[in-house]
């Protein structure tokens, strides 16, 4: 029996049009983990991988995006984590995750995401995976953040230089959110 989470986090990938073949391979890999993991497949418990929900932050004029200097792994992140038992819907989390980490009431949420990737994680000993379902949230125009214990942390940046260390994902994401 699977939870509104699971139902949402297949309707979300089921009907998602991925922008290239790299993004489509991806969304089948979303697919499969959840038909094989139908019970845990959200939950860090998962040890095969569980998936993730984020959302790289800009500010209204679309021309800066908050990012967290993760405190465990030293760079330069999107905003998002762990779904959490509380969650019903993916965009849910991601919003949830991205208010939580940057102490800014009034995100709002663009629908659908924009990018999914996978990466590995340490959330376990023998390691795992984050699938991890990228949104774009818009910051109200007097938005203030605030550094969460996540974090060493959080700035805005111009989304045209983006700080050191931070991977080509995030670059990814930033780009992507920038035309979506």
């Amino acid at each position: 029996m699977t939870g509104p989470l699971h139902q949402d986090a297949r309707h979300v990938l089921e009907s998602w049009r991925a922008p290239d073949a790299d993004q489509e391979r991806a969304r089948l890999e979303f697919l499969r983990h959840l038909e094989e993991h139908p019970a845990d497949g959200l939950w860090r418990g998962c040890a095969a991988g569980h998936i993730t929900a984020s959302a790289a932050v800009l500010d209204s004029s679309r021309s800066r995006v908050l990012l967290t200097l993760h405190a465990k792994i030293k760079v330069w992140l999107q905003l998002g984590g762990h779904c959490e038992p509380g969650d019903v819907t993916l965009a849910g989390a991601a919003l949830r995750e991205a208010t939580e980490e940057s102490g800014i009431a009034g995100l709002r949420l663009l629908p659908g995401p924009v990018q999914l990737d996978r990466h590995a994680v340490r959330c376990h000993p023998e390691g795992t995976w984050h699938l991890d379902v990228q949104y774009v949230a818009i910051a109200p125009d007097d938005a203030r953040h605030t550094v969460s214990d996540e974090s060493d942390d959080l700035g805005w940046f111009p989304v045209d230089a983006l700080p050191e260390p931070t991977d080509d994902v995030v670059r990814g994401l930033v780009a992507r959110a920038l035309t979506y």
